[in-house]
């Protein structure tokens, strides 16, 4: 998500009008090379996601099953995603293959140039990112590609909604015409190099050294890149919680401000917001802790009562104590049935599955130590 905020931003100030107080309208009108480029970058969103799902072998894209238990395992479900879980399996078979036609076929109508074809395209795709939005906190991701999707729009339909201003007149144009026409040329060199570069990316550097040269500077800057989501789809949903102790017997839970965790409380809606603790913690639940150091290190933090990170979570346990020893906790989520949740008032259930990381504990002579499970 960071990478196709980047890109889309970059391609940007190219398509934004010029000046720092820019007017809008025909006596500006936006490089046509960036306007091509973040349709390019919208097409490459939808396609390399698609592409990927049935690259990577995923059984569940095959067989369709892969939205049995999509809005349960994501990163941050809504509330909104516990009522599509309970959809019967044929609703979220037809969105699996949904999800594919769009990707790998549809999204190639960016491409033809009649307006009302672009248009029904628009409407299905703001369709289908509304429903990814109301179901799962994706952070700013699919705003991002929600917006750029405008872009297949085009200005007679736009003046439906809102009439233009007229266009400006020769007179107004000629004494700007000599530097539009440079800024212009310099867009097109910078945009095609951008252009080369994810022509380079996708197809894997199969090229020589001295052709992958140009594709190999943009790099660092992040502004070409390479999209695919969802290509594995998770299996179950797992949480790492934090626990401390003052007395070595009872432990107590550091409360999340937004990810799972108690049972009754029912998933919100955060995005475009991103609370990328959170986030990063689902994502060191489905590896070992050892390729997550940084939650060790939250645990070190935690003992030692830093309030950077007692702030990441909605409050404190110990109320400014501090805690004798830390630990993590793995569990696994279940999104409830209908009749458990009319019957218990939970919208999950969990089971403890032991420790994730060590457990960091302070030694009476104020050394602290890490205890393997």
């Amino acid at each position: 998500s960071d990478g196709m905020l980047l890109e889309a931003g970059f391609l940007s100030l190219f398509f934004a009008p010029p000046g720092l107080l820019p007017r809008l309208g025909a006596a500006q009108p936006p490089s046509p090379a960036s306007l091509w480029l973040l349709r390019w970058e919208w097409f490459r969103i939808y396609f390399e996601s698609g592409v990927v799902k049935l690259a990577s072998g995923e059984p569940q894209w095959r067989d369709l099953s892969a939205m049995d238990k999509y809005y349960e395992t994501g990163p941050l479900p809504t509330w909104l995603g516990w009522y599509a879980h309970q959809l019967p399996h044929g609703f979220h078979a037809g969105t699996a293959l949904v999800t594919l036609v769009v990707e790998l076929g549809l999204v190639w109508l960016v491409f033809v140039p009649r307006r009302g074809v672009r248009l029904a395209l628009f409407v299905i795709v703001t369709l289908l990112q509304v429903g990814i939005i109301l179901t799962a906190n994706y952070a700013f991701l699919n705003y991002l590609v929600l917006i750029l999707g405008l872009l297949l729009l085009d200005d007679r339909t736009l003046s439906r909604l809102r009439p233009l201003r007229p266009a400006a007149s020769p007179a107004e144009i000629a004494p700007r015409r000599r530097l539009e026409r440079a800024r212009r040329v310099a867009a097109a060199a910078a945009l095609g190099w951008v252009f080369y570069a994810t022509i380079v990316a996708f197809g894997g550097r199969r090229l020589p050294g001295p052709l992958l040269a140009p594709a190999v500077a943009l790099e660092p800057f992040r502004i070409a890149n390479t999209y695919g989501l969802f290509a594995v789809m998770t299996r179950g949903r797992y949480e790492i919680e934090f626990q401390g102790t003052r007395d070595g017997t009872t432990w107590a839970p550091y409360p999340f401000r937004y990810k799972p965790q108690d049972v009754r409380t029912a998933p919100g809606i955060y995005a475009p917001y991103q609370p990328r603790f959170e986030w990063n913690l689902w994502f060191a639940s489905l590896g070992d802790w050892r390729a997550n150091p940084w939650v060790l290190a939250a645990e070190a933090r935690l003992l030692a009562g830093e309030p950077a990170v007692l702030g990441l979570f909605r409050g404190d346990p110990f109320h400014g104590e501090k805690p004798l020893a830390v630990r993590t906790e793995l569990w696994q989520y279940w999104f409830t049935s209908r009749e458990e949740r009319a019957r218990t008032g939970a919208w999950w259930r969990r089971e403890d599955r032991g420790p994730y990381a060590p457990e960091v504990r302070r030694e009476t002579t104020g050394e602290t130590v890490v205890v393997e499970p």
